[in-house]
């Protein structure tokens, strides 16, 4: 094993290549849905969205008839990653357009766009298939267990010699995760049920934080890159969550939202992405093994 592969290749590197790659495609994503509109215009965007949804389906397709999990974890959560963008995003924002949906305005600003304004109606979609997941006996997810653990939900012993599909997983996982941090965040900014400076708000911010502090300690002590990727992906995303709502409270500039305005600073955050992501990808996937024998 050689000096870099010494340094990078054991914790915290694993999990914090894998949590860095995940925060950075949050602020990508609004950068592209950006650009998107912006330089193809309404005529040509959906178009475009269409194909990065197809992009994400064949992603998911490789990353399923994939052997290798390192790949097919990668596959997976980029393939989520496009199809939540091209597909469900871009869904929304087509929708707005056809019923005549305002932007959510305060002072002159945009506040929320109208695409977000309508998102909260998947809510029952996202509950009802939700289901299948808490319920599944085949599950691996922690948080899942949890629930079947201690609300008495479990559904029978898991089935023996059951082949996960890490590609699959990655992906429901990316996109169930987004999604479900959009809602709570839509919820919570909605005056009607809260608002973005109820005192409530505030401690859920606290909350979150507290929460992501600790899911990233947990993260930093991995020594399998694919058990890290697919741990880094809720934990970006809630770390995210706090992100937004100190955007939302202009503690900062969000440059990924203005990319015209940043274009320097935005290409930075795109190279350190790739080479955060070109890093991450060679890590072997028994990084504590290959150590050991050195």
């Amino acid at each position: 094993m050689t000096k870099f592969q010494k340094f990078f290749y054991r914790p915290p590197y694993i999990g914090l290549l894998g949590f860095v790659i995940v925060l950075l495609v949050q602020a990508l994503g609004h950068t592209v849905m950006i650009v998107m509109e912006n330089m193809l215009g309404p005529e040509h965007v959906l178009l475009a969205a269409t194909l990065m949804g197809f992009a994400g389906a064949v992603m998911l397709y490789i990353g399923m008839k994939g052997d290798n999990e390192v790949t097919s974890t990668w596959l997976g959560f980029f393939a989520g990653t496009f199809l939540w963008t091209g597909w469900v995003e871009f869904s929304f924002i087509w929708n707005a357009t056809t019923l005549g949906v305002a932007d959510l305005m305060v002072n002159g600003e945009v506040v929320t766009k109208a695409e977000y304004l309508i998102m909260p109606s998947s809510i029952g979609v996202m509950l009802a298939t939700l289901a299948y997941f808490i319920f599944n006996k085949e599950t691996k997810c922690n948080f899942f267990h949890w629930f079947q653990r201690n609300l008495y939900m479990s559904t029978g012993r898991p089935t023996r010699g059951h082949k996960r599909n890490f590609a699959a997983i990655t992906c429901l996982e990316t996109i169930y995760v987004v999604w479900f941090c959009y809602l709570l965040l839509l919820l919570i900014y909605d005056e009607r049920i809260l608002g973005d400076t109820h005192p409530v708000t505030y401690g859920l911010f606290f909350i979150n934080t507290v929460w992501s502090i600790y899911l990233l300690n947990r993260l930093l002590k991995f020594w399998k890159v694919t058990t890290a990727i697919r741990y880094a992906i809720p934990t970006a995303i809630i770390t995210w969550n706090s992100v937004e709502l100190l955007g939302r409270w202009h503690v900062f500039t969000e440059i990924w939202v203005h990319p015209e305005k940043y274009i320097l600073e935005m290409g930075m955050v795109f190279g350190a992405f790739v080479i955060v992501v070109i890093v991450s990808m060679m890590t072997p996937q028994h990084a504590k093994q290959i150590a050991s024998q050195d």
